[in-house]
């Protein structure tokens, strides 16, 4: 195994790494970190390169990614994700947040309405999250997909639980009252996908008669007694003092155009999200595994 083979193994990268990587002089990497111009961190005082924003900044310079004839609003779209929200008005990320589901982020990310699409679509019939294929975004020459964090999805119950809901199949065999979101959302899309595998027909349940647009929407219908149980996040829950019923470990992730990637909100809201605070505010919200977080999932 080469030098290089070694180095492109490493997540982070040194300056001396980085710079044999790129085949560059230390000197100008310094350069660059000066100048803002290449993805950087600082740890304890070193100078650190996470792996997949070079090779994201590669790919930038090398292919040219066009702009689009007017400039992308700094917009969140698709999902919501409370851990997200979070960090992106901690971080100083100046985004703005329309998160009508994952469905209305697609087709706003295409139509370069939003900077970033928040996604946890599932593939009924692979399993698979947020498959660029299964979600219309194949056709995007300049797609990037980072992960963002592994989210544990439940059934909400209200405190104390007094239906004795335990799985999905309780939500049948009684006349509970389920919050349910619209139909472009990833929520509704892993309920509808978990109803299937326990042989449920969704027209067993019995539906509120308005959806929930957000997850926070769905816990205060629960909390305020307009539904007794829905799915959503363990930290909507957590939230919102209700008690939860975990059912499905799901993966949250950001997509958006290439270039994108290095806008100073994006830039801002990754440099937060690698410090401690961002893993201790997930640990007391619930439900987050941030093991994996800023690794690009797809790269077209």
């Amino acid at each position: 195994m080469t030098d290089d083979d070694k180095t492109s193994h490493h997540r982070y990268m040194t300056t001396a790494e980085v710079a044999a990587y790129l085949r560059m002089k230390e000197r100008k990497i310094y350069d660059l970190v000066r100048q803002g111009l290449i993805p950087s961190t600082k740890v304890t005082g070193k100078l650190l390169f996470p792996r997949d924003s070079i090779d994201l900044w590669v790919m930038n310079h090398l292919e040219g990614d066009q702009a689009p004839p007017h400039a992308t609003p700094p917009v969140l779209a698709g999902s919501q994700d409370p851990l997200l929200d979070w960090a992106i008005r901690e971080a100083g990320a100046d985004l703005a947040f329309l998160c009508n589901g994952s469905g209305d982020g697609v087709r706003r990310l295409l139509r370069d309405e939003a900077m970033v699409a928040g996604l946890h679509v599932i593939d009924h019939g692979t399993g698979h999250y947020n498959d660029p294929s299964h979600l219309g975004l194949s056709g995007m020459r300049d797609l990037v997909i980072i992960h963002w964090a592994r989210r544990t999805q439940g059934l909400l119950v209200q405190p104390g639980n007094p239906y004795g809901i335990q799985d999905l199949p309780d939500l049948a065999s009684s006349p509970v009252r389920v919050a349910h979101r619209q139909r472009e959302a990833g929520a509704d899309a892993l309920f509808r996908s978990l109803l299937e595998r326990h042989g449920i027909a969704p027209e067993r349940l019995n539906f509120t008669p308005h959806t929930s647009l957000s997850e926070d929407d769905l816990a205060l219908s629960i909390r305020e007694s307009e539904a007794d149980t829905g799915l959503a996040v363990e930290a909507a829950a957590r939230r919102h003092g209700l008690d939860f019923i975990p059912l499905h470990e799901e993966l949250f992730d950001l997509a958006m155009r290439r270039r994108v990637y290095f806008e100073p909100p994006l830039q801002r809201l990754l440099a937060f999200a690698r410090g401690e605070r961002l893993q201790q505010r997930a640990d007391a919200m619930g439900g987050y595994d941030l093991s994996a977080l800023a690794e690009v999932r797809f790269n077209a």
